[in-house]
């Protein structure tokens, strides 16, 4: 049976953060996942419209072809070279 439960490392031990109905002394294999970060958000209103000016920038400088098709079909997403 398998069950998915958070847990915190503390002190050398993970500690569940639910209940989890295991008998005493019962091994489990654990799949450590990182948690996921984010970058600390940019308060910062000229930092903020520094990086958007960049952005526009840059989709400026590489623009979608006219001729771009709307959806590609299964054999362009694969396509080999």
């Amino acid at each position: 049976m398998s069950q998915r439960l958070r847990a915190i490392y503390q002190g050398g031990a993970f500690i569940p953060q639910a209940p989890c109905d295991l008998p005493e002394n019962s091994e489990v294999e654990l799949v450590i996942e990182r948690p996921r970060t984010l970058p600390p958000p940019v308060t910062d209103p000229e930092e903020r419209k520094r990086i958007l000016e960049r952005m526009v920038e840059r989709m400026r400088a590489n623009p979608i072809p006219a001729d771009a098709p709307r959806r590609f079909t299964r054999e362009e997403l694969h396509e080999r070279s």
